[in-house]
């Protein structure tokens, strides 16, 4: 059995600030080749996930600690809608479905949250990035 408690938080948000990219991710699942991805991601200000979709996968954030927005996106790049995760704004979690345009941005330091999505994962399986 993993947990998640305050010192693997702490320990992944402490890597995150270490890496290049200022997030980290620590897997639950044993394999890229698992049927569910479930893991943590660490992500610091100064980071954003450009705004990407899965075509054929849904994936959901579950804000641990922290805050984060998430935004949804039209095909032109225009915000849809925009939430921000944290314990304040009462804001806990949200379901991005398949061929939705999203992107994430870390809005305060030590910030995790939970993501859960279909695997396997397969490399460049992420349909194109707006500019």
């Amino acid at each position: 059995m993993k947990k998640i408690d305050k010192k693997l938080l702490n320990e992944v948000s402490t890597q995150a600030k270490e890496s290049p990219r200022l997030r980290m991710n620590y897997n639950f699942h044993q394999s890229l080749d698992d049927k569910c991805h479930r893991f943590l991601n660490a992500v610091e200000p100064g980071t954003v996930v450009p705004i990407h979709r899965h075509p054929t996968k849904d994936e959901s954030f579950v804000n641990l600690r922290g805050k984060v927005r998430v935004t949804t996106h039209g095909d032109d790049g225009s915000i849809i809608e925009d939430v921000v995760l944290s314990q304040e704004s009462g804001n806990y979690d949200v379901d991005i479905y398949k061929g939705v345009w999203h992107k994430l941005e870390s809005l305060e330091s030590g910030s995790v949250i939970f993501e859960c999505k279909e695997g396997p994962f397969v490399e460049n399986e992420v349909e194109g990035y707006l500019k």
